[in-house]
C-alpha cells in the first residue's frame, strides 16, 4: 500500500481545530487506487459472507448490503488496520491515551436501498460533553457524490446531545463529498445519515470506529481471533484489536503475573 507521507495529510493544529469546531475532517486522495480496488473487493466479499448469516438466522430475507466485524480474513482490511495510517490523528483525538477498535463495517451502498444507515443517528449512545469518547473513520472506496448517496453530517452537532429533527438536519447538513481513496474522520457524537444512491452502481465504503480502550467493543475481537493470531501482531495492532483490554472470565485468568494480565495497565 502506497500513501502520502503523514506530513502531507493535514497540519495537526488544523486537524484539532476542525475536529473541535466542525466535528469532522476529510483527508483527500490519501490511498492509492490499487489498494482502494483491493479494499473494495474485500468489502463486497465480506458483505456476501454476512448476507449468508443474516438470511440463515432470519434477520432479513436478502441481506441489507452491509457486513459487520470484518476482521481476521487475512485480507486488505486486516492490512489496512495493521498499517495504522491515521494513528497520529487518532492518538491526538484521544489525548494520547490508548484506544481500540469498536466496529468494522463494510457498506455496499447499493442503488435504491433504504436501510438503518439512512436514518438519522449518532454512533454512540452515551454523551459526555467535551469528552472525546469515540471516533468514526469512513474509507471511501468509490467517489462520494450527491447522486450515489454520500454520507451527510450536521456540522457542529457533536456538541449537542439533543437529536435534531429530520427537517432541521436536512436544512443544515453537509455532504462528505470526495473521490475514492479519501478518508473522513468524524466525532461519533456527530448526527449523520447515509444518502440514497439514485445511480445504477453501488458506492462502497469501509466504515470503522475507534473508542477509548475501556469501552466495550461491538465484538470481542481478541477472543474471536485467538491468542495464536494475536502473537503475530505488532504491539500497536494488539492494542487496537483489544488484546490489552480483555476481561478475565475466571479466577485463573484474573490472578496472573503483571506481564500476563489480560487487562493491561493504562487502559483507563
Amino acid at each position: 500500500m502506497r500513501m502520502k507521507p503523514m506530513s502531507e495529510f493535514m497540519d495537526s493544529t488544523l486537524f484539532d481545530k476542525k475536529m473541535s469546531d466542525d466535528g469532522w475532517v476529510i483527508f483527500n486522495n490519501v490511498i492509492d487506487k490499487e489498494f482502494v480496488d483491493r479494499l473494495r473487493k474485500d468489502c463486497l466479499k465480506w458483505i456476501d459472507i454476512c448476507t449468508y448469516y443474516q438470511v440463515v438466522n432470519k434477520i432479513n430475507e436478502v441481506g441489507d448490503g452491509t457486513a459487520h466485524q470484518a476482521v481476521g480474513g487475512q485480507d486488505s482490511i486486516d492490512e489496512f488496520l495493521d498499517s495504522h495510517l491515521f494513528h497520529d490523528y487518532l492518538s491526538r483525538f484521544f489525548d494520547g491515551k490508548p484506544y481500540a477498535l469498536n466496529a468494522c463495517t463494510p457498506v455496499g451502498g447499493f442503488p435504491d436501498t433504504n436501510i438503518y444507515i439512512h436514518k438519522l443517528h449518532r454512533d454512540v449512545g452515551s454523551f459526555i460533553p467535551g469528552y472525546s469518547l469515540r471516533v468514526n473513520m469512513l474509507v471511501m472506496l468509490d467517489d462520494f457524490n450527491l447522486d450515489n448517496g454520500a454520507t451527510k453530517v450536521m456540522t457542529g452537532s457533536h456538541m449537542k446531545e439533543e437529536k435534531p429533527t429530520d427537517e432541521e438536519f436536512d436544512a443544515k447538513c453537509d455532504a462528505l463529498l470526495a473521490t475514492g481513496g479519501s478518508v473522513a474522520l468524524f466525532n461519533s457524537y456527530l448526527w449523520h445519515k447515509g444518502g440514497i444512491n439514485i445511480t445504477s452502481r453501488n458506492r462502497v465504503a469501509l466504515t470503522l470506529s475507534f473508542g477509548r480502550a475501556f469501552l466495550k467493543p461491538q465484538l470481542d475481537y481478541a477472543r474471536m481471533l485467538g491468542e495464536e493470531y494475536g502473537e503475530g501482531l505488532t504491539e500497536l495492532t494488539r492494542q487496537v484489536l483489544g488484546y490489552n483490554c480483555r476481561v478475565p472470565t475466571s479466577h485463573e485468568e484474573w490472578y496472573k503475573p503483571v506481564d500476563q494480565r489480560l487487562y493491561k495497565a493504562g487502559q483507563g
